[in-house]
């Protein structure tokens, strides 16, 4: 299925335009997994040596900082966010000694000078208010000749994993929920931020990620339970809420089995502080 974003096109708000994320068993079902599939193949590309400090920045409910303690075998591994629920819903599933998490903003981060190896964010620079100042943050708390990166949903491309939904909601002529800095995903963005805090080798790929559900009535759950979309959805009447529903159902690619499968695409980028 070939999915288009156009983000010139103009409609009606939602009832919300405000994305929060406070739920954190709600977005582990939602935009977790898409995380895990795409923070896999974002660390397989970052390739690191083992027994590295690390830290996690907007580690919200610690999808992604997980899967780093597993895949990437850190020293230390530190996640930062501002949100004390999903901080509290990260810490009760935490179990890794070498894991701690931290009440802190991306923008001023909690930490001292050269402190770690390698500054990464997952899936969120597009919520940081001021990404320039975030990235020279990054910078500052990775020691010389360390590793600064990130990887991002290409909305401008399409790639955002809840672009089906989107989509319909454009149909009706309503303007879907987004971040506030969806055009920092684009790679010339991400590309001059990291230049302009004076990273050095700076590279970039393209993720590409693919996630089945069973049928479609799990994909509506587990989808529709992202906090963003539920409120959407719920602004609904009835009968557009069927509409989407009936749409995505006959546009969703789906197998012989019932099975929903389809694809999401992240921009990625990665810089060495100076020596």
């Amino acid at each position: 299925m070939s999915i288009v974003l156009d983000m010139r096109e103009e409609g009606r708000s939602m009832s919300t335009n405000t994305i929060r994320f406070e739920d954190g068993d709600a977005y582990d079902r939602s935009m977790g997994a898409w995380s895990h599939l795409a923070g896999g193949a974002f660390l397989d590309w970052l390739a690191p040596l083992p027994g590295l400090r690390w830290v996690d920045v907007g580690c919200g409910s610690g999808v992604f900082t997980e899967l780093l303690a597993q895949r990437c075998a850190p020293a230390e591994l530190c996640g930062v966010d501002p949100s004390a629920v999903l901080l509290a819903h990260a810490r009760g599933k935490a179990g890794d000694a070498r894991l701690r998490y931290r009440h802190g903003d991306a923008m001023a981060l909690p930490l001292e000078n050269a402190c770690v190896d390698v500054a990464v964010m997952a899936l969120v620079i597009f919520f940081v208010p001021d990404a320039a100042r975030c990235v020279a943050e990054m910078a500052r708390v990775v020691r010389p000749g360390g590793l600064v990166a990130t990887y991002a949903w290409d909305f401008h491309g399409g790639g955002f994993p809840f672009e089906p939904i989107h989509a319909e909601l454009r149909r009706l002529g309503l303007k879907p929920p987004l971040p506030p800095g969806i055009d920092v995903s684009r790679h010339e963005a991400l590309s001059r931020l990291w230049a302009e805090a004076g990273l050095e080798r700076i590279e970039d790929c393209r993720i590409t990620v693919e996630r089945s559900f069973a049928d479609f009535d799990r994909f509506w759950v587990d989808t529709s339970a992202s906090t963003s979309l539920h409120a959407a959805l719920a602004s609904l009447p009835a009968a557009d809420l069927e509409r989407v529903r009936a749409a995505l159902r006959e546009r969703l690619p789906t197998g012989a089995d019932g099975r929903v499968a389809y694809r999401a695409t992240a921009n990625a980028i990665r810089g060495r502080t100076r020596q």
